[in-house]
């Protein structure tokens, strides 16, 4: 048997599920904060408090509804069942949301929060445990790269609604943009439900791993085996990382529509387009960072892209006001989240040894969630305490103390193997 190739037609199906999921946190992280402070008047702190709230939520959902994905076996398979149900309910509660802002009523606001955040807990870690689910191991970091570009697309999206939707003003009406946020979900999810037989191809990835012996690894590993010391080790400085880079990296995008108009006096939705060539350049770079992990590893990959977004943040600290050059910058930072992303998640993966992988991918969220509580919160308190101008050194920070839990880390690195050519990229063949 030749070796096995990334099936491309087929994970940039599975990637739809998270299309629809970063589409709507994109909107959610730049329109929730600013209906806090616009409709119901709320300062920043609190503002903060209450963009944390949905990732208190998150890490008991997350873990939970991975590891009961993890154990559920219906018709559809394990993972479809929340993602479709879920999907369902945060489109309800997100169109409920605009009449409550309309209302301007905070309980009936704070409430259908609430829920919406309970519905896309419903579905997060089993739409991402797919992935590898129907992916053989040595070409996870490949899949991934193409989960994260739809992820990007999704983001990009969202960005181009908020510019076209949203009207400049204290409280435009927000229905349009999540009338557009809504649809795209129930389409991208209605489109995967269609074409991914998740039972079908689950046998089909076992077959082909037992024809080739590629699928050795995983079986060879007993369910219940501890992880080896040195190994958990690694796991713990690898998720110390991803809770720090979260931390820099959402203290910016939670607060930048707010940043913007405070300290670079921009209007509207015009934010969105720093936002946007930052995504744009994640898209771009999604699949050569594929292949450079490939060829030096996914953890040099990763602290290459951790200095990259070190660098841009503190660069930023001296910008007084907005300027061309600022859309550089940006875009350097999503080629450094590009890098960063494509590899950390794999990493995980690959220690876990195919082991409960919903748990596992729980355990990656729980970080990346506990960072997002305690940003909003401490960057929220130094914003409206100390000075905006705090932002970006806050981020700086917190991004050098991931460089340097990161270089901690050395297991889950094994590459996958190399493409023969540029051409095979892009090959959606079995």
């Amino acid at each position: 048997m030749g070796t096995m190739k990334l099936n491309y037609k087929r994970t940039f199906f599975i990637g739809l599920a998270f299309l629809s999921i970063s589409g709507f946190w994109q909107m959610y992280d730049s329109i929730i904060p600013l209906m806090l402070q616009n409709t119901f008047h709320l300062g920043e702190t609190v503002t903060g408090a209450l963009m944390a709230m949905d990732n208190v939520l998150a890490i008991f959902l997350l873990p939970l509804f991975g590891t009961l994905s993890d154990k559920a076996d219906t018709k559809i398979g394990k993972r479809m069942p929340f993602i479709v149900g879920g999907t369902l309910l945060a489109v309800t509660f997100l169109l409920l949301l605009s009449a409550a802002d309309k209302k301007q009523s905070l309980v009936m606001f704070l409430s259908t929060l609430f829920l919406l955040l309970l519905s896309m807990g419903l579905y997060r870690s089993p739409a991402v445990a797919l992935m590898p689910d129907l992916t053989p191991n040595r070409l996870r970091s490949k899949a991934n790269a193409v989960i994260n570009l739809m992820g990007a697309v999704g983001g990009v999206y969202a960005l181009i609604m908020i510019k076209l939707l949203v009207g400049a003003g204290e409280r435009p009406d927000y229905l349009p943009l999540f009338i557009s946020i809504g649809g795209l979900m129930m389409v991208a999810v209605a489109v995967l439900f269609a074409t991914v037989k998740e039972k079908r191809i689950e046998e089909e990835i076992k077959k082909q791993g037992a024809e080739s012996g590629e699928g050795k690894e995983d079986r060879a590993v007993p369910q219940k085996t501890a992880m080896p010391k040195e190994v958990k080790r690694s796991m713990i400085f690898l998720l110390i990382s991803i809770f720090l880079w979260f931390t820099a990296y959402n203290a910016v995008t939670t607060a930048f529509s707010r940043y913007t108009r405070v300290v670079w006096h921009m209007e509207g939705g015009s934010f969105a387009d720093c936002l946007m060539v930052a995504t744009v350049a994640a898209i771009c770079s999604y699949i050569p960072i594929g292949n450079i992990a490939s060829r030096v590893g996914r953890k040099k990959t990763i602290l290459a892209g951790i200095a990259l977004m070190s660098l841009c943040y503190f660069a930023a600290v001296f910008v007084g006001a907005y300027h061309p050059l600022v859309n550089i910058a940006f875009a350097a930072i999503g080629v450094g989240w590009a890098a960063i992303n494509v590899n950390s998640y794999p990493m995980i993966v690959e220690m876990s040894k195919g082991c409960d992988i919903g748990k596992f991918t729980g355990t990656y969220y729980t970080f990346s969630m506990a960072a997002q509580i305690f940003t909003p919160v401490l960057s929220g308190f130094l914003l409206e305490n100390v000075s905006y101008r705090t932002l970006f050194p806050y981020a700086f920070l917190f991004s050098m103390l991931a460089f340097v839990t990161m270089i901690q880390v050395h297991h889950g690195d094994s590459r996958p193997e190399k493409k023969k050519d540029m051409l095979e990229n892009f090959d959606v063949d079995d």
